[in-house]
């Protein structure tokens, strides 16, 4: 049974409004359908991916109880997830979309991968990436992950 994708990744907030703009403005997701789920949020896509999920804390957290599924602790950050990645093709334009939003970010320059990576928090302390490769083309990544039971 393979993974074959990762789906979303889930934002918990005590402002969803700020995330939402956010995501929508300075990141430039488009914000999609969400089927009525028993707590407020939002769903954010990048092209007709929902990658972005944005849920209020407390009604998710009573809403998820009810269901028997635990909810993390609210923290600053991410807690033991670092970041979260986006690839993008025009780096200048992000660095200006970023810049009009009044979103702070370092930019690291990987020359070896003629790739462009900018950090930078949304509005609840969630780092975030966002790569840009010098060729214009999407980043993507084929690696053969270990096997830790595999001793070779």
């Amino acid at each position: 049974m393979p993974l074959t994708q990762l789906e979303h990744y889930l934002v918990l907030t005590e402002d969803l409004e700020k995330t939402r703009n956010f995501y929508r403005h300075a990141l430039g997701l488009r914000l999609g359908p969400r089927p009525p789920l028993g707590f407020p949020g939002y769903w954010l896509y990048a092209g007709d991916v929902p990658c972005i999920h944005i849920a209020e804390w407390h009604s998710y957290r009573a809403h998820s109880a009810a269901a028997g599924i635990s909810v993390s602790t609210p923290a600053p950050g991410t807690g033991a997830v670092d970041h979260l990645a986006f690839n993008a093709v025009d780096c200048e334009e992000v660095k200006a979309a970023l810049s009009a939003h009044g979103v702070a970010f370092a930019e690291n320059y990987v020359p070896s991968a003629h790739l462009t990576q900018l950090f930078l928090n949304d509005p609840n302390g969630v780092k975030i990436e966002i790569n840009v490769r010098l060729d214009g083309h999407p980043v993507v990544a084929a690696r053969k992950m270990p096997n830790p039971s595999d001793p070779s």
